[in-house]
């Protein structure tokens, strides 16, 4: 029995009380000096902090179309198991970054709002969302830290500290800045983070300042006596350093969520509604500060909020209301879709946003494994309990919506699907990387249409409850759902488009029956002794012709010639033409040779063609004995029904189905197989 006691106890124990002391340090301006001179990097600015924050986790070089491209690990969610976990996005986050390494480096992009531009679904609002939580763990890691100040009153022994954490440094006097850096990037190599300090203090720290300056005569080493600083937590929850911002309607959308308001009920304490103590600096800007600002639907904004962006990104200033201009640290990520991104290019009075920005293009995943592994995250064994998910279910439901992305191939000869395949790396004859490359490159807008991942999240979710009374669910449950949706789908305008949706179905379905009969056919032949015997008659047969010989009969003793029809039987189930069987025979046995050269025994499973015509053959040999046609007429002898259930035993072993699902796909292939029948009789 579990009492409160163990449950206080495993708390306790997984505490870490030291790291709790850190990131509530409380000192002295000086031993802020102090900690700046042995780590310079507290100084960091917003975009520095940003960048190392990712490369903390790691970045690794790979190779695609004989270009290198970087994997950024951050994008991979380390922090919450991968639960936000960003896929097949490479390039687009791999020029998000430069771009935040540029203006960590001060080149100017610092001065331009990031805008993630994309359609629905297409993982803008998650790349915002990791960030967000990757600056929020980094601000509390040693690495990660920063600091903010306070003003202390001897009287009361209180704080009032900055309401926008700002950098303490700028409690310097401008005039003695120089120096003072020189003297603390003073030992300093050129490899070692310099310190740069941009910037001055906010209107309640400067009126703060202002105070003590008259207060002791203008002696400003009395005046950092009442100088406290503290180490800041970034959060989203606690608006500190992070802040959202979604337009509202527009007729109740006020810039004072951004900038800040007066709060009236401390006018009456201060007398003025100009005291920067009597006004409340918790816009988003304002809470922003020293991290990260999010622009949802950054285009829906209202003009006057424009304006307000407008200086913040290349000014790095906004103007609360009675205040001068404010500076402002922080990153500004914005994320909009397509149709209101063509609003802005059509819009002349945007011109300037759109001179101030950085569009980065977040597109749907064009590669199918990518895509399976958005669905694998939610339809999983561990998350869907009680329901069986048949191979291939998630599979063809991710090919529909990837076909649906892609752009018809510009070569006759190239399908749409074989498209998709070579995308996903795998390979066809005639097609090497560098045409991959081209395929990729003669597209104008691939990726930025097509079906969104949510779309095909919301069927799977159907079907899912749609069957209570099944144990499993199947690609054909999906695909019904997918099909029917199209005809409500609120982002098809057009018959024309809903039409070619559902042709892309059809070819969902083709190639799914092409899978299943090949999983099927596989089972059947799935016996080793038989294919074992089956490849080293092959082989004693292809030996004894290349070597122009003849091979025993094993039953009359007697010395044949090499049996050509059944070494073609074989070979023709490879499509390998009459014309180049010499070649092919002479290729599997130099192989045999290679291998007894480094004193390794020829193993069929080793030789891909090989192993599948082979298998091909014993199939034909045994789909008549096995009778899986007599599924369809429900007329099954003992016989018969357990040869069936001996290739069940092998989908579900080998393959991934229940009962169940194993169960439908030989009821639909032995479907298949009963209409070639009656084509091949009539």
């Amino acid at each position: 029995m579990i009492r409160g006691q163990d449950i206080v106890s495993l708390v306790a124990a997984g505490q870490n009380l030291d790291q709790f002391q850190k990131e509530n340090w409380v000192g002295s301006f000086e031993q802020y000096l102090d900690l700046v001179h042995q780590n310079p990097g507290i100084t960091r600015n917003a975009f520095e902090r940003i960048f190392d924050m990712i490369s903390s986790y790691g970045v690794e070089q790979y190779e695609k179309s004989r270009e290198k491209h970087l994997h950024y690990n951050f994008f991979d969610d380390p922090l919450n198991n991968g639960l936000d976990a960003v896929f097949g996005l490479d390039d687009t986050l791999e020029l998000l970054v430069n771009s935040l390494k540029s203006a960590a480096q001060g080149y100017g992009i610092e001065k331009r709002v990031l805008l993630l531009h994309g359609p629905v679904g297409s993982s803008k609002s998650t790349i915002a969302r990791l960030l967000k939580k990757g600056l929020e763990h980094y601000s509390a890691s040693d690495e990660g830290a920063l600091y903010t100040l306070g003003w202390a009153d001897p009287d009361s022994d209180t704080v009032q500290w900055c309401p926008m954490n700002e950098e303490p440094l700028h409690v310097i006097p401008a005039k003695y800045r120089a120096e003072v850096l020189a003297q603390l990037n003073l030992d300093k190599s050129q490899d070692d983070y310099q310190i740069r300090l941009n910037g001055e203090l906010d209107p309640f720290c400067r009126f703060m300042f202002s105070e003590r300056v008259q207060k002791y005569g203008g002696d400003w080493t009395k005046v950092i006596q009442d100088v406290r600083v503290k180490r800041v937590v970034l959060s989203e929850q606690d608006r500190v350093g992070i802040g959202t911002f979604q337009p509202k309607d527009e007729k109740n959308q006020d810039s004072t969520e951004l900038t800040g308001d007066i709060n009236y009920r401390k006018i009456a304490e201060y007398g003025s509604d100009s005291d920067p103590r009597a006004f409340n600096f918790d816009g988003e800007f304002n809470v922003a500060n020293r991290g990260l600002i999010e622009f949802i639907e950054v285009l829906k904004l209202d003009m006057a909020f424009l304006y307000d962006l407008l200086g913040a990104s290349q000014e790095h200033k906004v103007k609360p209301k009675k205040f001068a201009q404010t500076d402002i640290d922080e990153v500004i990520l914005g994320h909009t879709n397509e149709p209101e991104y063509r609003r802005l290019q059509n819009n002349e009075f945007m011109e300037a946003l759109r001179d101030r920005t950085v569009k980065i293009d977040v597109p749907y995943v064009t590669k199918l494994s990518d895509e399976l592994k958005i669905y694998e995250k939610d339809y999983n064994t561990e998350k869907v309990k009680g329901k069986h998910i048949a191979p291939h279910t998630i599979e063809m439901a991710a090919m529909w919506a990837v076909l649906t992305r892609l752009e018809e191939p510009k070569n006759a000869s190239l399908s749409l699907l074989q498209k998709l395949k070579l995308y996903n790396g795998q390979s066809l004859p005639g097609f090497t990387e560098e045409n991959i490359k081209e395929l990729r490159e003669e597209t104008t807008n691939e990726g930025m249409l097509g079906i969104s991942p949510r779309y095909v999240q919301d069927k799977i979710s159907n079907a899912l409850v749609a069957h209570p009374e099944a144990h499993s669910i199947n690609p054909f449950m999906v695909i019904n759902e997918l099909e029917s949706g199209l005809k409500h789908h609120s982002l098809i305008n057009s018959e024309e488009l809903r039409n070619r949706y559902r042709e892309i179905l059809g070819v969902v379905k083709e190639e799914y029956e092409n899978i299943v009969k090949n999983e099927v056919q596989r089972a059947i032949a799935a016996d080793d002794d038989a294919l074992k015997r089956l490849c080293g008659n092959y082989i004693d047969n292809i030996k004894a012709y290349t070597q122009r010989e003849k091979v025993k009969n094993k039953f009359t003793g007697q010395y044949d010639e090499p049996d050509e029809r059944l070494m073609r039987s074989i070979e023709e189930k490879i499509d390998i033409p009459e014309n180049r069987k010499d070649d092919f025979r002479r290729e599997i046995m130099n192989y045999i040779g290679a291998l007894s050269i480094d004193g390794k025994t020829f193993d069929y499973q080793t030789n891909e063609r090989l192993y599948k015509a082979l298998e091909l053959k014993l199939f034909e040999d045994q789909k008549d004995t096995i009778k899986l046609t007599s599924l369809v007429s429900n007329v099954i002898d003992a016989d018969s029904q357990a040869k069936i259930d001996v290739v069940k035993s092998r989908l579900i072993r080998d393959y991934g189905y229940d009962d169940e699902s194993a169960t439908d796909v030989l009821n639909y292939v032995a479907s298949i197989f009963a209409r070639g029948d009656v084509k091949e009789e009539s």
